[in-house]
């Protein structure tokens, strides 16, 4: 790669898709390239992850404006960017590390870190003529579409209904093309809302799409989505439209260890037996986070158990972060980990923690935030890490369905991309 440099780097306080406070940036290199990033935020977050720079002034916002991370990147990180020859977004990367100086990237803020690092690869990519997917992608791995996995139902901290479960997905994963595969989200998500609006339910949506009605118990919502798929058109089954959960059961576990479903408390091992019992009804090949991040033991006994026949995917216990993703390798915890660029801070630790799973066999999933832009970045990512697994939420509002638009533009583009699970 040929040395680019930095002239220009600004940054402005933005809303995300909840009306909170993020971050654009925007990125110039010499010869006039330019990246731009809006910078997601979560709403269920791991204890590890890299921590968001916030203003704690609770006259503006409630304390969450971004006015000190824009500040930083206007400020001391273009000072340290600008005036020099930089060889790679991994140099980028590295600077920006050692600037911070912090575990967690707590002094310039990890909202900070991978704005600028997003909007890096981003110029970077333009400046070589080149697609964002095609500049991400590793030399050893063969770009993939990635099986959509569109949240249908949300509960948890992404609504204000009664589910503990945080994420109900349906997935694709005997479409034909990334384009049929969006189809089928589509229309099994229509097929749903006509079901709930009929039945009298609620159908407001969650944080990112997913509809919110006033279901108590998981096990209703697997029966209105195996409803929703055949009413579609389409077959449930592990091969054609399967089904994914995201429990996120650090958010219903309780001070004392037992968790909280439905009114119901649960042991780690009686709600290991429960997720046994759901994917025997329903055909769930996904679960993620279906403990809570510190209770180590179960997720030795749930990998144990259910390893061999269900993706175990670790998000707050994983937090996209290479080494932490090591060690729970090395403790036998899960099989598949969900990758969010903003966990870990920057695009070159998000690929080394894919490339560290990709070493391990462990798969990987490519997501999105609860509170989103209409930035499509990630689609780009997933796309270029060969992983196959993709989430963005429901099929459905702006800063949603553009990721999986972007996607389908890739596919009508390079139309000799392979689609499905799996690496290429």
């Amino acid at each position: 790669m040929c040395a680019f440099h930095i002239i220009d780097l600004r940054a402005t306080q933005i809303l995300d898709s909840r009306g909170r406070p993020t971050l654009s940036v925007t990125l110039t290199l010499a010869g006039g390239a330019t990246g731009w990033a809006g910078v997601p935020s979560g709403a269920s977050t791991g204890s590890k992850e890299a921590v968001e720079l916030r203003d704690g002034d609770m006259s503006r916002y409630g304390g969450a404006g971004v006015t000190k991370a824009a500040a930083g990147i206007t400020g001391s990180i273009f000072h340290r960017l600008k005036g020099r020859p930089w060889h790679s977004l991994a140099d980028v990367d590295q600077a920006l590390i050692e600037l911070d100086g912090t575990a967690a990237k707590s002094r310039l803020g990890g909202n900070a870190t991978v704005g600028v690092s997003m909007a890096t690869a981003r110029a970077v990519a333009a400046s070589q003529g080149q697609q964002l997917w095609e500049f991400l992608t590793p030399y050893t791995v063969r770009p993939r579409l990635p099986v959509p996995h569109f949240n249908l139902v949300s509960g948890g901290l992404h609504a204000s209904n009664q589910l503990d479960f945080q994420e109900f997905m349906i997935a694709p994963i005997g479409a034909p093309s990334m384009a049929e595969a969006v189809r089928a989200g589509a229309e099994i998500y229509a097929v749903l809302h006509g079901n709930l609006a009929a039945a009298g339910r609620p159908t407001g949506q969650g944080d990112d799409g997913g509809l919110a009605p006033d279901f108590t118990h998981p096990r209703e919502v697997l029966a209105a989505l195996v409803e929703a798929i055949d009413g579609a058109g389409y077959t449930p089954g592990l091969d054609q439209v399967a089904i994914a959960l995201d429990p996120a059961a650090s958010r219903f576990r309780r001070g004392d260890g037992a968790y909280q479903v439905a009114d119901e408390r649960l042991s780690t091992l009686e709600l290991i037996e429960l997720y046994e019992e759901l994917a025997a009804d329903y055909p769930i090949w996904s679960i993620e986070d279906g403990l809570a991040e510190d209770d180590t033991e179960g997720w030795r006994q749930l990998t144990d158990r259910l390893g061999e026949r269900l993706q175990l995917v670790g998000d707050d216990v994983f937090v996209t972060n290479p080494t932490v993703i090591e060690q729970g390798i090395a403790a036998r915890i899960a099989n598949a980990a969900l990758i969010k660029v903003d966990q870990v801070g920057t695009v070159t630790e998000t690929l080394q923690a894919m490339e560290v799973c990709r070493k391990h066999d462990y798969a990987r999933m490519v997501s999105h935030r609860a509170g989103e832009t209409v930035d499509d970045f990630i689609a780009e990512l997933a796309v270029a890490s060969g992983c196959g697994q993709f989430k963005s939420g429901a099929p459905a509002r702006g800063e949603r369905v553009i990721k999986y638009n972007r996607l389908m533009h890739i596919a009508a583009q390079r139309p000799d991309l392979p689609y499905g699970l799996g690496e290429g």
